[in-house]
């Protein structure tokens, strides 16, 4: 009754996003989607990836996962899959079990983050995700280091430390 009566109120009241996703060609929506659909709590791979081809996965909320989704297509990597946690609290368990169990084969499932690893999902969230891991599979986090700021303060660095966390994501 519980779980009935948090669904039927979860409304999302505030959405905190970066302003450089409010431009960001591939942070859109149809108004068919805005019209009819509804906040999805995980979102599966978007891309054409054939699920037994896949040998990483990779786990990650926010706007690191557009530059992780454009990197892969650089490198034209069809091996590895990205799926967004949209809802880390309360932790979408069935649906996270769904999704995860497509991917039998991979071995190596990353958390990735762009906020420092002091800070951000990782340390709340990591529970849940091994939790529900296929046997074999190994989570891993691939993120900035421990940090007392959230920001390294020059937007020189940022990119270079975004660029860096994305290539270890991907290699």
């Amino acid at each position: 009754l519980r779980r009935q009566m948090i669904r039927n109120f979860r409304k999302p009241l505030i959405v905190m996003t970066p302003k450089s996703l409010l431009r960001h060609k591939l942070a859109t929506s149809t108004v068919d989607e805005l019209a009819n659909g509804a906040f999805q709590n995980i979102i599966p791979e978007f891309d054409d990836i054939k699920a037994k081809d896949v040998r990483k996965v990779i786990l990650c909320s926010g706007k690191v996962y557009y530059d992780l989704l454009e990197q892969r297509r650089k490198n034209k990597q069809k091996d590895i899959a990205i799926i967004r946690i949209e809802q880390l609290y309360p932790f979408p368990k069935d649906e996270f079990r769904k999704v995860i169990k497509k991917y039998k084969q991979a071995k190596e499932v990353i958390w990735c983050q762009e906020e420092p690893q002091n800070q951000g999902a990782w340390y709340s969230s990591q529970h849940h995700f091994r939790a529900d891991l296929l046997p074999g599979q190994e989570l891993n986090y691939v993120g900035r280091d421990h940090f007392a700021a959230p920001a390294v303060g020059s937007m020189g660095l940022h990119l270079e430390q975004q660029q860096q966390l994305v290539n270890e994501a991907l290699k």
